[in-house]
């Protein structure tokens, strides 16, 4: 895991961060750009090993994970948070340097995957961030207020196998590309879509959504 950035994609990468959470009116305070630009290094390096996202090109991470990641925050309320399938962290890493005020627990049950969120949490300092390795439906832990998955399976799915841990009148985010109609009417009795929400996310050609889901 010894390559990193060169000085030029590192000063690229920096302004393309910049750029886009300008764009969608996020503030970056001088601290937290310096952290996602750390989580984007680390990222970097350990995907060259252990293979932890497909997206290789250093901006395209920028822009697919960072920025895409930032994207739901202006929907992130908390106070706790759990991120289902969160693979390396995304998005909970992200909102965890974010949102320092919230309780922040990505979940997932690749132990390569959990080694990186921990890791980096220990680099960047994160005390609001709890790494887990279970399955979603082997976790025993208290409530959340929301519960978010960027990559994990079909959106009724998702809703199923967590909906144990969803605290009473909490709901779930379920970020994703196209609006997923055939996934929404398989929704499980009980539970309603409230709304769906388009991100913009600078860079991205491709659809980006959030569905916001209640039970009823």
């Amino acid at each position: 895991m010894s390559q990193t950035l060169n000085e030029t994609q590192r000063e690229r990468c920096a302004q393309l961060l910049s750029r886009g959470a300008s764009a969608m009116g996020v503030e970056l305070s001088e601290e937290q750009h310096a952290q996602l630009m750390t989580l984007l290094v680390l990222l970097h390096k350990w995907n060259r090993a252990y293979n932890l996202t497909a997206v290789r090109e250093p901006e395209a991470m920028v822009t697919r994970h960072l920025l895409d990641s930032l994207s739901v925050l202006p929907y992130i309320s908390g106070p706790r948070l759990l991120d289902v399938g969160a693979g390396p962290g995304l998005p909970s890493i992200v909102i965890a340097i974010m949102r320092p005020d919230i309780a922040v627990v990505p979940l997932d049950s690749n132990g390569k995957k959990v080694r990186f969120q921990i890791q980096a949490g220990h680099e960047l300092g994160l005390k609001n961030l709890s790494p887990t390795q279970v399955r979603i439906e082997a976790y025993d832990g208290a409530p959340f207020e929301q519960i978010i998955s960027r990559a994990f399976a079909d959106t009724d799915a998702f809703v199923n196998l967590s909906a144990a841990v969803l605290a009473e009148g909490g709901e779930w985010l379920a970020m994703k590309g196209r609006i997923p109609s055939d996934e929404i009417a398989r929704l499980p009795m009980g539970v309603s879509l409230v709304e769906t929400l388009v991100l913009e996310v600078p860079g991205e050609e491709g659809e980006r959504h959030l569905l916001r889901l209640k039970r009823d």
